[in-house]
């Protein structure tokens, strides 16, 4: 044990004091509770808004207590504020490899992401994988704190079931980007794709995931600890995946749709058309990469509409007219 302490530069008396359990503030619980709904239902919600819904709602707090339970939860509204887009300086920053690829086999494309889970005395956190073209649920696991190794477990778990996807996709969250968790998807041969920032919408079958995992199962039973919370949700699982018919699926489960590769399929839509960025890397979901004829166009388009210093820019009907 000395030596242990001498390794990790902690006192002794840190190890062996009495470790007293965390207070359990009610008022926090029913704010959160509060806002996690409010969240689910409209994830654009930032501070601001949430503390005109709880004063709505007879209960009024101000910025920073909403700031600071939105930061435990891990929510943060969809707009972006001052700042937000810096990232982790020792971690890697992978492109968005989505928009407008068309998902049409099983394990082309997984995503993952976490969401807060309310208790009736605490809360706890909720990481799963889906397939996108069948929006069966991989793997999942459930934690009492945001650290990386429970989202690892959740990776290797989904791996040693299922294989390997092609693209794996998630938001910028800090278990996501570290070395950990992206070690393992490399060690695998897997392309990495993470969201934009502030775009929920890059990762909507995650999303529509956890409307469907609150809304059906965790606000109805109201679990009160975490062991309770894992029979829950290992039942509500798999309902979800082997009984529960999905619209989008034509009324198939995910697991019919897993399983024989038929009814499913998936694409996030590129509202932009590629302009104003360089064409995406080509994807083995694909294949196929812009032909040389539209590269050269698009090159001699845009040699066409650069201005020389103090020369006036053409107008669109100009650049139209000269193509």
């Amino acid at each position: 044990m000395v030596q242990q302490c001498l390794l990790a530069g902690v006192s002794r008396a840190t190890i062996y004091a009495q470790q007293k359990p965390p207070v359990i503030n009610e008022i926090d619980l029913l704010h959160s509770r509060l806002i996690d709904e409010e969240y689910t239902r409209h994830p654009f919600y930032g501070t601001r808004r949430m503390v005109q819904f709880l004063k709505r709602e007879g209960h009024t707090v101000n910025r920073k207590r909403v700031q600071r339970l939105m930061r435990q939860m891990g929510l943060a509204g969809m707009a972006p504020g001052p700042h937000t887009s810096r990232s982790h300086p020792e971690h890697a920053v992978y492109p968005y490899l989505l928009r407008g690829v068309e998902v049409i086999r099983p394990n082309q494309v997984w995503s993952t992401d976490i969401t807060y889970i309310r208790l009736a005395h605490g809360f706890g956190y909720l990481v799963a994988i889906i397939d996108w073209y069948s929006r069966r649920v991989l793997a999942w696991r459930i934690s009492n704190s945001m650290d990386t190794i429970f989202c690892v477990d959740c990776l290797e778990d989904a791996l040693r079931t299922h294989g390997k996807p092609e693209i794996f996709n998630s938001d910028q969250g800090a278990q996501f980007t570290s070395e950990a968790f992206t070690g393992v998807l490399k060690r695998e041969g897997v392309t990495i794709s993470r969201d934009g920032r502030g775009r929920v919408f890059d990762n909507i079958f995650v999303e529509r995931l956890w409307r469907s995992v609150k809304h059906e199962d965790v606000y109805l039973k109201g679990y009160a600890t975490m062991g309770e919370l894992r029979v829950g949700l290992t039942e509500y699982f798999a309902f979800y995946n082997g009984e529960r018919p999905h619209q989008s699926l034509g009324n198939r489960t995910p697991e019919v749709v897993y399983r024989t590769a038929v009814g499913g399929g998936a694409v996030i839509a590129d509202k932009f058309g590629g302009a104003g960025g360089e064409t995406p890397v080509p994807l083995r979901s694909t294949g196929v990469s812009p032909p040389a004829e539209a590269r050269s166009t698009a090159t001699a388009t845009a040699n066409q509409t650069k201005a020389k210093p103090g020369q006036r820019r053409p107008a669109a009907s100009e650049v139209a007219g000269a193509t």
